[in-house]
Parts: structure tokens; C-alpha cells; sequence
């Protein structure tokens, strides 16, 4: 078996901590490296330490050498500091594997330029049931399509600094494009006051932050007598760093480009 080396970025934090602990049970992974900022805590420590497998892998403070190390960037940070990054990880010619929400339209067209030159997986979502969650949503978005409001409601830990969720804001960009419109246009994020009656067209948005929540999200489709509502709700942020070493792996070997989960996952 073909085996691929990775290099977690943000290692001693929640998600860094729990890509970790899959890469190390995970066959066909290699935990080649990990690295966090010079001054964090646990700079310096096992990286297997918070899982209780001790690996020999020490978490660096160096991206560049990290990266240079492995076959494979996989990045949950903030934008920020995945630009950072992604900039070793193209000079290196290295494969990435993004996972880091909250970019803007310009920080998305910035991976795209990077993904000419390397090959990218850039989701808002690794988990496998997510991407099932979205090829559900094409579907029932089009059977729905008349006499349908529909609304988006994301729930996550008090910790999460964007909103909506980046998985949120797909699931109303697969709605969107299954309907014809473009979700700039009719997405409605949170209502206050004296709003008027609901436009037909829109597509509401309403986030909940609070505790520890890993993360709830929920489409609702209502109709006159009747709701439908597809929900996916995650017990641990396992599901996220199974799914994102499966696109660590899908990339081993592939041309530079841009891909998603649903790529990963044979669904286009």
C-alpha cells in the first residue's frame, strides 16, 4: 500500500489534536509532521500526547520545515494562517487538504490560483455524511422547488468565530444552484424588526452559537401543511479528520487542480 505523509497545521488545537489522533490509527497515513505557532503551548510536545499515543513526532514551530517533511498539508486553521501555509506548500510543490473556514471571495479565488500549481482539496466539510447531505439537497431542492420556503438553521460551540458555518453557506449554495439563482442574491442572514412578509425566493440563514457543540445543521423545506428538513448533526469532529486524510490520500499522485469532497468521493 502506498503510504502518504502528512503535516498538520495547528497542532495542539481542537481539530489539529483530533487530525492527530486519526492519523496515527488511519492505515495508509504517515504522521510526518505537525506544527503550531512558535509560541504555543504545546510547541515543542509528542504530538500524540493528547490522545495518549506517544509517536516521536514533536510539534514543530516551523511551517516551512513541517511541510517540506510530508507529501501532504492539511490545514483546519483560520484563513490567515492557512495563507501562510499554502504559500510553503506551493514553493514546496506539496498537496493540500483545506478544511479552514470563513475565507472571503478573494481568499477563495486566492486557493484557486494556487490550486494551478498544486493539487487542493478545499471543502467546508470533510465529513462523509455531510457530502451525502448535499447531493440530498440538490435533489429535494428540485422536487421542492415550488411552494417551498426554505431555511438554513447551523448551530456550533461558543468557540466559532465565523457565521454562518462554511458548511451552512453550501448547503444554501447547492439549493441555490438546483434552483437556478445564485445565493448572493437571496440569502436572507438573521431578521430583526418590522421585516415584511417573506419573499418567496429567499433563503434564510439563522446561526446558534453555544457550549461545546460540534456542529447541527439543518435545511427546512416548508410547505403549506407539510416540512421536510434534512439534518446532519456531528457527536465529534472525528468524522471531519476521517474524511479529510481520505483527501489527503485521494490527492497522492494527481495534477495540480481544484477539488472538493464531492470529487474525493466519486459524486460529481
Amino acid at each position: 500500500m502506498t503510504m502518504t505523509r502528512v503535516a498538520i497545521a495547528g497542532a495542539s488545537g481542537r481539530m489539529g489534536r483530533m487530525l492527530i489522533e486519526a492519523a496515527l490509527k488511519v492505515e495508509g497515513i504517515v504522521l510526518a509532521a505537525a506544527f503550531d505557532r512558535p509560541d504555543a503551548p504545546f510547541t515543542g510536545r509528542d504530538a500524540g500526547e493528547f490522545a495518549g499515543l506517544a509517536c516521536g513526532v514533536a510539534i514543530g514551530g516551523d511551517a516551512g520545515e513541517a511541510i517540506a517533511a510530508a507529501d501532504c498539508l492539511i490545514d483546519f486553521t483560520r484563513p490567515e494562517g492557512t495563507f501562510a501555509h499554502l504559500a510553503h506548500a506551493v514553493r514546496l510543490g506539496k498537496s493540500v487538504v483545506i478544511g479552514t473556514t470563513g475565507f472571503d471571495a478573494a481568499g477563495k479565488e486566492a486557493i484557486a490560483e494556487a490550486a494551478r500549481r498544486v493539487p487542493i482539496v478545499f471543502a467546508p466539510n470533510m465529513a462523509v455524511g455531510v457530502n451525502a447531505v448535499f447531493r440530498l439537497l440538490d435533489v429535494a431542492a428540485k422536487i421542492l422547488a415550488d411552494g417551498y420556503d426554505i431555511e438554513i438553521i447551523e448551530a456550533h460551540h461558543r468557540f466559532k468565530v465565523d457565521a454562518p458555518s462554511g458548511t451552512a453557506l453550501r448547503m444554501g449554495e447547492v439549493i441555490a444552484r438546483a434552483l437556478g439563482r445564485e445565493l448572493a442574491e437571496c440569502a436572507i442572514y438573521g431578521r430583526e424588526g418590522l421585516t415584511g412578509e417573506r419573499q418567496a425566493e429567499t433563503i434564510g440563514f439563522s446561526t446558534i452559537r453555544g457550549g461545546d457543540v460540534v456542529g447541527d445543521h439543518t435545511a427546512l423545506f416548508a410547505g403549506i401543511g407539510e416540512r421536510i428538513e434534512i439534518t446532519h448533526k456531528s457527536g465529534s469532529r472525528m468524522p471531519y479528520a476521517l474524511g479529510a486524510l481520505r483527501a489527503a490520500r485521494f490527492l497522492a499522485g494527481r495534477a495540480p487542480g481544484l477539488f472538493d469532497m464531492q470529487d474525493v468521493l466519486g459524486l460529481r
